[in-house]
């Protein structure tokens, strides 16, 4: 089909998509005849975007429309649902046109309806800071991807620093095989750890800061890692994980679980060895407290994705998760 929907948060890996399939559709000499992108501001940009994809190409190549970031998965107006019943099923086969958003297409419109009749839909979402299995696979298929070996240690490593972070694990990753130079044998976890940045480790130290109350030490590594650049979303995200762990953990603990694999399967942690250190940093900690900690994480995520202020307002969240983890 010459119609692809890709929505997802994760900005990177669809911008890669988004050249790769556009690479694939132009000639690169006939580019600027045959490419248009509509940005989500310009009127009317989605019934020029049909228009444009009715519209041969010229020269060499195909044609390629990109409606970017669109809200049609959410909103579409009869008349918008009437050109698109209209248009869909007679794209020409040498036009492609793409559909981009950072929100799922709501199942219930007719214009996600006819877009799933029509169109190769393809989902870029986030991996949950959490899921370390799935982030280890993460860093293993973009290692091999960009032809680098690397051992098991070095890519729970990387899943450990870069987290959900799919630019900044290319970006890494890209920097460890400059730095071997081609070399056939993998580099030692030492290296990486000298070479890779690990902004993560400083925000489970903020996570455990924030845990055992400490209000003067969790501002100050908050600070820090201000200082150093790190997206407030992304610190949220760690203490997100960090703080849903610790709360399953103690859930089970609570319980009466005391297997180790039982635990770690519960909590979805992937080496059971954790679960012993885990249990320590929750021991002293009552349940109630971790329970009231994540939704004042969640409200923190909506506040600065509705565009607050970063610094202020994770520091006003930051001294209530202390007072919460303070009380007896």
């Amino acid at each position: 089909m010459p119609i692809y929907v890709y929505w997802g948060e994760d900005d990177f890996a669809m911008e890669k998509a988004v050249v790769t399939l556009r690479d694939r559709i132009l000639d690169p000499l006939w580019t600027s005849f045959n490419y248009t992108s509509f940005p989500p501001d310009q009127p009317d940009s989605i019934v020029q975007a049909l228009n444009q994809a009715m519209t041969p190409p010229f020269g060499a190549g195909g044609r390629f429309v990109w409606l970017i970031n669109t809200a049609l998965g959410q909103n579409c107006p009869d008349h918008i649902l009437a050109e698109l019943q209209r248009t869909l099923k007679v794209i020409p086969p040498d036009s492609t046109l793409l559909l981009t958003s950072r929100n799922k297409p709501d199942e219930r419109l007719k214009s996600t309806k006819l877009l799933k009749q029509f169109a190769t839909i393809s989902e870029f979402s986030l991996i949950p800071p959490w899921k370390t299995e799935l982030l280890v696979q993460s860093v293993q298929q973009v290692a091999q991807t960009i032809g680098l070996k690397i051992s098991p240690l070095v890519a729970e490593l990387l899943a450990e620093s870069v987290g959900n972070d799919t630019r900044l694990l290319y970006n890494e990753l890209e920097k460890l095989r400059l730095y071997s130079g081609g070399r056939n044998k993998p580099l030692d976890v030492n290296t990486v750890s000298e070479l890779v940045r690990n902004t993560t480790q400083n925000t489970l130290q903020l996570a455990t800061a924030i845990r055992t109350g400490d209000t003067p030490k969790a501002l100050g590594i908050l600070g820090d890692l201000s200082n150093a650049a790190e997206p407030g979303l992304r610190i949220v995200a760690t203490l997100i994980g960090q703080f849903r762990t610790w709360l399953l953990v103690k859930m089970m603990m609570d319980s009466g679980e005391r297997n180790p694999q039982a635990i770690a399967q519960g909590a979805e942690i992937s080496n059971p060895k954790r679960i012993y250190f885990l249990q320590q940093e929750v021991k002293s900690l009552p349940l109630q407290q971790l329970i009231s900690a994540l939704p004042l994480l969640l409200e923190l995520e909506v506040s600065l994705k509705q565009g607050a202020s970063e610094t202020s307002t994770l520091q006003t969240k930051v001294i209530e998760l202390c007072q919460i983890c303070r009380r007896t």
